[in-house]
């Protein structure tokens, strides 16, 4: 079975001190939920329409439980923290076999 990824993008963070709550709350849950942060940072370089904001990428075992992780109890009290406070998108996608 392939494995399935969170791969976070940012566009601005615009509460410092949401976000900090949210990442508090966030990173516990989701690696309870069976994540693994392999990606966690700015970009070094962009290319094209990219753009120079954080990048997270979490890996799973599986699609199953990548879906499961974001509607956690635990993930859900994260997200009331972090308020609105970044202008992101989540993608959950598969792995290549």
């Amino acid at each position: 079975m392939a494995k399935a990824y969170w791969v976070v993008t940012y566009r601005s963070i615009k509460k410092p001190d949401a976000f900090a709550a949210y990442a508090k709350l966030a990173v516990p849950a989701i690696q309870g939920a069976g994540g693994r942060f392999i990606v966690r940072g700015n970009p070094a370089k962009t290319y094209e329409a990219g753009m120079n904001e954080r990048v997270v990428i979490i890996e799973f075992d599986n699609l199953e439980r990548a879906l499961a992780a974001h509607d956690t109890a635990e993930y859900a009290t994260a997200l009331k923290a972090l308020n609105n406070g970044a202008d992101r998108d989540i993608r959950i996608v598969e792995g290549a076999s």
